[in-house]
């Protein structure tokens, strides 16, 4: 599971190619490597990407096709994309050839996590949003870190990566294929544990074995963060426990007992406040939600351990809590999660990647509290066909949060090999059986939406919700009503 290549101590000078290198972890695990001074090249399609900005600010060459010339002929090092494969991409092909060593993403994170002190982030649902957190205090209390997020962050200047220093790292370490399991944590968060991609994982405890091989990657002296009010966090960190007294288990949540238990949370003029048992201060977040608190509560947890081990000592000082309260405040949240889009006419317009029932029932009712006085209208895309055959009648109950639901075709995954007869109207139907009134199918995203710009007023808030490709309905919509007010105004 685990690769057996280690970084030389400095990788200064070193040459780095990352096929690839326009995907979101790419791109950032390119720049780490980068302002760590490693010369850097690269190569993928020649498809458009947020991601071909940040490459060209930095100066990182790269090559919008693939070929065997794009391979400098002194690589000390290739990295890969997972969309790409050693036994059909050319330069991949010709890496082994040449006896270059040759790692995929997630073995070349792991290792560049065994050159510092590490803290991984994991869990079903919350890691990109805890991480993103994680990066805003451990930079608004001057900490040396470098982090990685599994998403563009608007407190990282719309990068997924932040480079403080280089004592500490943290990333977000996913759990398909087991990937995370090439990381050296010495902390390790754990959000949530619950079933969830069913082509790898068919059943709950399958899943749940996977985050205890995790947890039980950490050294003596480690820290595992976890999440009291999720059951499968718990049944984990129960697992664990039976074999691993040498490590330290920190709670936080609203059942969690110790400083992070989450003691009060009310919403307030577009604001989320909340308080921590062991903080005599009132805590604030722009970004709505219930599960945006319990990820900013596992935030402060990680932040403060990584702060204890820098300065030797984990008194608080005022300072220290004012940088905290102003931080997490600051947050902006993350793409694709509670990400607003634009405002026109009233109209809020928001996408979010929730996209498993927990997540898709979290966040829409986290919206509704947020903006009690906005309609919510919802178009949501199913990802994958296993997880929605799997997981039917829980998609179905999750979205009758929405005041207006649209539904779409399931967007497929090229990973998974699906025959059973699970489609996009059969969720349609499954949630038509719950929700009466107000529930639109539109196969195809755009075909919605003339329907929403009839349907939508002043007041509402329009959210694209899913992993699909849906969010171009949001933007499009976006587009189309700026246009026609422009009309209006120059009338």
């Amino acid at each position: 599971m685990e690769s057996s290549y280690s970084l030389p101590e400095t990788i200064a000078g070193m040459k780095v190619h990352f096929v690839g290198i326009k995907g979101t972890g790419m791109c950032a695990l390119a720049e780490l490597f980068f302002r760590s001074g490693a010369h850097i090249t690269g190569s993928d399609r020649p498809e458009k990407f947020y991601t071909d900005e940040i490459l060209h600010e930095l100066g990182i060459p790269y090559e919008e096709a693939f070929s065997e010339a794009n391979l400098p002929a002194d690589a000390d090092l290739v990295i890969y994309s997972a969309a790409y494969s050693p036994e059909t991409n050319v330069e991949l092909k010709a890496a082994l050839a040449r006896s270059i060593p040759v790692l995929k993403y997630t073995d070349a994170l792991g290792a560049y996590s065994q050159r510092f002190d590490s803290s991984g982030i994991a869990g079903v649902h919350g890691k990109t949003t805890t991480t993103a957190l994680t990066g805003t205090l451990l930079q608004g209390l001057g900490l040396p870190a470098q982090i990685l997020a599994g998403s563009a962050v608007g407190n990282f200047g719309g990068r997924s990566t932040l480079v403080l220093g280089d004592q500490f790292f943290v990333a977000e370490t996913c759990e398909y294929r087991r990937h995370f399991l090439s990381f050296h944590p010495r902390r390790i968060v754990l959000t949530s544990v619950e079933s969830d991609h069913q082509d790898y994982y068919p059943t709950y405890e399958s899943i749940r074995a996977a985050f205890v091989e995790y947890a039980n990657r950490l050294p003596a002296g480690g820290e595992l963060i976890y999440c009291a009010d999720d059951p499968g966090a718990c049944d984990v960190v129960q697992i664990v426990k039976q074999t691993r007294q040498d490590i330290t288990f920190i709670s936080y949540g609203f059942h969690a007992e110790g400083p992070y238990r989450i003691t009060g949370i009310k919403n307030e003029e577009e604001r989320t406040l909340f308080t921590l048992q062991a903080f005599p201060v009132t805590f604030k977040l722009s970004v709505p939600g219930k599960h945006t608190v319990l990820n900013a509560a596992a935030a402060v947890a990680l932040t403060l351990s990584i702060r204890k081990q820098h300065l030797g000592n984990e008194s608080i000082d005022e300072a220290a809590l004012g940088a905290l309260i102003q931080a997490l405040e600051s947050f902006r949240g993350s793409k694709r999660r509670s990400e607003i889009i634009g405002e026109v006419g009233g109209i809020l317009i928001m996408d979010d990647y929730g996209h498993h029932p927990t997540a898709i029932k979290t966040t829409l009712e986290g919206l509704r509290a947020f903006y009690p006085r906005r309609r919510l209208v919802v178009s949501f895309m199913s990802h994958t066909y296993t997880r929605t055959a799997a997981l039917l009648e829980e998609f179905a109950d999750a979205l009758q949060a929405a005041d207006v639901l649209v539904l779409h075709k399931i967007y497929g995954s090229a990973r998974e090999q699906y025959s059973g007869g699970v489609t996009g109207r059969t969720l349609y139907e499954r949630t038509a059986a719950l929700k009466k009134h107000d529930l639109y199918y539109y196969d195809e995203v755009m075909d919605a939406l003339p329907f929403l710009k009839q349907e939508l007023r002043p007041g509402d808030l329009f959210v694209t919700l899913g992993a699909g490709d849906n969010w171009k309905l949001g933007k499009a919509l976006l587009e189309e009503l700026q246009h026609e007010e422009h009309d209006r105004l120059c009338l």
